[in-house]
């Protein structure tokens, strides 16, 4: 309801015809406005979970081991780029646009790095009770089909699907925690739904 309005015109019908106007003014610039609303909201995606800060001992030093090697990777390719860009017009060089390239990808990868790493937990002890499943445990699990996996529960930047390696943020793992062996669990992922026995529970 629009309020506050008031008229000096002596003509009725003039007085009417501003109403109107303004009034028609009014809601469009609401209908604008939903639609910039919807627009806006449309665009928008919601954050991504932050992932868990733990990460075991051998985990840590892959990484540290990585960051050393970017760095060294990255002066062999600043030398590379800087020779390219003295070879004349970079817009048709195909050399010096792979080696910017290259260099923006290893200076992401760097900055990740710098940012994670001190953010992180390593976690290096056994727990109390060898047979229950904590971050580090390598698993055995027996399917309803017989067939029958080992995984080992990592952090997020260890992530390794060929070697068994699986987050601690995966339905599997969330499934695993603090489970023991002969344990039955049932894991829900995008593939559907399947039920496991825990055959072992070890850590090393």
């Amino acid at each position: 309801m629009v309020t506050g309005i008031r008229y000096k015109y002596t003509n009725q019908n003039t007085a009417i015809t501003c109403s109107t106007l303004y009034l028609n003014k009014i809601t469009r610039q609401q209908e604008n406005n939903g639609i910039m609303k919807g627009r806006n909201m449309g665009r928008y995606r919601p954050p991504a979970e932050k992932k868990s800060p733990y990460i075991t001992a051998q985990g840590y030093e892959k990484l540290q081991s990585e960051l050393q090697q970017l760095w060294v990777r990255r002066k062999d390719v600043t030398l590379h780029l800087s020779a390219a860009a003295a070879e004349g017009d970079r817009s048709e060089n195909a050399e010096y646009i792979y080696r910017k390239k290259e260099l923006r990808e290893i200076d992401y990868r760097i900055r990740y790095l710098q940012k994670r790493m001190p953010e992180l937990t390593v976690v290096n002890k056994t727990p109390p009770n060898p047979t229950q499943i904590f971050f580090g445990a390598w698993v055995l699990l027996e399917d309803d089909d017989g067939n029958k996996a080992t995984y080992r529960i990592v952090g997020p930047d260890e992530l390794d699907p060929p070697q068994g390696y699986i987050s601690v943020d995966s339905p599997m793992a969330k499934a695993l925690l603090k489970k023991h062996t002969n344990d039955e669990i049932n894991v829900v992922t995008p593939q559907g739904e399947t039920n496991y026995l825990i055959l072992q529970v070890k850590y090393s």
